[in-house]
């Protein structure tokens, strides 16, 4: 059938099985919000307050769901506005897809209005960027965008498209999506001599990544921790993939990692990584790091293997699919001396707060309290974040949504917009710091409009946190525009906004807030006031080895 470019593009959408996009129009992208309008009852659109909260959104989404998140916008300041989530989404390997207007093919190339090379922009930030000039090539490149944004190690995908293309007729013929193809690189030696490493070991331990939520392995991880008799402890993108409450997790490693993981890493003498980057905030001092074992490492991504570490062996592919075939080639292991070891190192070194005041650790253990654990968390970027990492118990993988390599303050309010869209009967709560809130409080006004209730919670200590932490400890106390003790009333806002906001600066009213707010079914706001000067414990100095971990108590040690 004849359609015209954007009812093309609004089929090939349909065609994949898109629901929700987030977006915000403009002119060059008129023509497919018209077409939009035309397929309102199939495909729902949520107008973010912000090009940036719709590519968070996207994003949030895809994490939440497992599927392909979508966003729009039209040309120039629009598209590149989508960059931040665009470049958010890449380094944590979240499927999108970016669909962007241009102006008229005459046009480009010559400044015109509103006229951005964004496929050049985002380049270095996607899988791969499209500039679609021939109505002929528009569903192909559509179709091929998803696939890629899929395929593999997922990340995102731009697709530009010229206005004059939206306008043009072509001829339509609807096809299915591309299955999903095994990225099958590995041979039958490489899983018999992983498994007998694993075999070989007295002291194993597992390091887990955002590879094993991607590729929906939790079970698999789960299996091989028991099979081995090993501790397991995760990164920030691998939260869930083992269940927080199971005697084998240690908790988190790396820079704000608990001893326990960071001293058995340091011990053991097999480390087990499964769709882990050995990124700098995990591994501390490259040279030091499990300087006592030998590193299994397995990820979809042959560029990661011997990227940051040297491995003594590697499997490349589909982690559930090679842990399936690792786990039926190994037999129940024991390690019961080492596991007691690790047992010792959890109950010697816990995670620790002052339990006087109304903090953050509080106030994430009311909230999974109030919650059963069963909440979608996410996160903005800071002490927060590193907060909400620790103290909720994470039992299920794609329930913690955080920036994890980009590291993007102003990302949360969107992503938890963008998670409760796909995943409705979840409660979705938002972790913010004062600072990151500053960045995407427009969002609740987004929230307000469609009545999407989600929580965001609000952890205002009136600082930058982590910033003024180390300005504290390696600054001498130069807090250098850390400060923001001004006139914000964010309660104020948030009803500014048509949100229901709670102010919380007590512990005794913290479970009760959040209890309320659920109870409300509507955007709430709780605003929850901390001292200035908590600090995030455990933590490693940058570029030190992650033995050389240290708390509070250690700080008083040295006075």
């Amino acid at each position: 059938m004849q359609l015209t470019g954007a009812e093309i593009v609004v089929e090939c959408l349909k065609e994949q099985g898109v629901d929700t996009v987030f977006g915000y129009p403009g002119g060059t992208i008129l023509n497919v919000y018209d077409a939009l309008y035309k397929h309102s009852g199939e495909i729902r659109h949520i107008l973010t307050s912000h090009e940036q909260g719709a590519a968070h959104a996207a994003d949030g989404y895809a994490r939440a769901t497992g599927r392909v998140g979508v966003c729009l916008a039209t040309s120039g300041p629009g598209a590149t506005n989508l960059v931040t989530g665009i470049a958010t989404a890449y380094m944590d390997s979240v499927p999108m897809v970016a669909i962007t207007c241009n102006v008229n093919l005459p046009l480009l190339g010559k400044d015109s209005f509103q006229e951005v090379d964004i496929a050049g922009v985002t380049m270095p930030i996607t899988k791969h960027s499209y500039i679609v000039k021939d109505i002929a090539k528009l569903a192909e490149t559509i179709r091929k965008a998803f696939a890629i944004a899929r395929q593999g190690r997922p990340g995102p995908v731009l697709v530009d498209i010229t206005k004059d293309v939206t306008a043009n007729s072509y001829e339509y013929e609807k096809k299915q999506p591309e299955a999903v193809v095994s990225s099958c690189k590995y041979t039958s030696q490489d899983i018999e001599k992983a498994a007998a490493l694993i075999k070989e070991s007295k002291r194993p331990f597992i390091y887990v990544g955002g590879g094993a939520v991607i590729s929906g392995a939790y079970e698999e991880v789960r299996a091989l921790a028991k099979l081995m008799d090993a501790p397991i402890c995760d990164t920030l993108m691998g939260k869930g993939v083992m269940d927080g409450h199971d005697g084998r997790y240690t908790g988190m490693i790396g820079m704000h990692g608990t001893k326990a993981s960071n001293l058995g890493v340091s011990e053991c003498d097999l480390l087990v990584a499964l769709g882990a980057r050995f990124s700098d905030r995990v591994v501390g001092n490259a040279a030091m790091f499990a300087s006592r074992a030998k590193v299994l490492h397995i990820d979809i991504d042959a560029a990661e293997i011997n990227k940051n570490i040297r491995t003594d062996a590697s499997v490349v592919g589909d982690l559930k699919e090679i842990l399936a075939l690792i786990n039926k080639e190994l037999p129940q292991m024991e390690h019961e001396k080492w596991m007691g070891h690790i047992k010792e190192l959890k109950e010697k070194y816990p995670l620790n707060y002052d339990e006087s005041i109304l903090s953050c650790p509080y106030i994430m253990e009311e909230i999974d309290k109030v919650t059963d654990g069963k909440a979608i968390i996410t996160t903005d970027v800071g002490q927060h974040q590193m907060w909400a990492a620790q103290y909720y118990k994470y039992s299920m993988p794609r329930t913690f949504l955080s920036s994890g390599g980009l590291g993007t303050m102003g990302y949360g309010l969107g992503a938890c917009i963008g998670a409760k869209a796909g995943m409705p009967d979840k409660i979705c709560i938002n972790i913010a710091g004062d600072g990151c809130f500053r960045m995407n409080m427009n969002e609740l006004a987004t929230a307000s409009r469609y009545q999407i209730p989600i929580i965001e919670v609000v952890i205002n200590n009136h600082v930058l946190g982590m910033v003024r932490q180390w300005q504290t400890l390696f600054y001498e106390k130069r807090y250098s525009q850390t400060i923001l003790d001004d006139g914000v009333d964010f309660c104020m806002v948030a009803k500014g906004l048509g949100c229901e906001a709670i102010r919380v600066t007590r512990k005794e009213e913290i479970g009760d807030a959040v209890a309320r707010a659920i109870e409300m079914n509507k955007p709430v706001l709780i605003e929850c006031v901390i001292p200035k000067d908590d600090k995030v414990f455990p933590m490693v100095p940058a570029g030190a080895p992650i033995s050389e971990v240290f708390d509070a108590k250690d700080l008083e040690k040295e006075k």
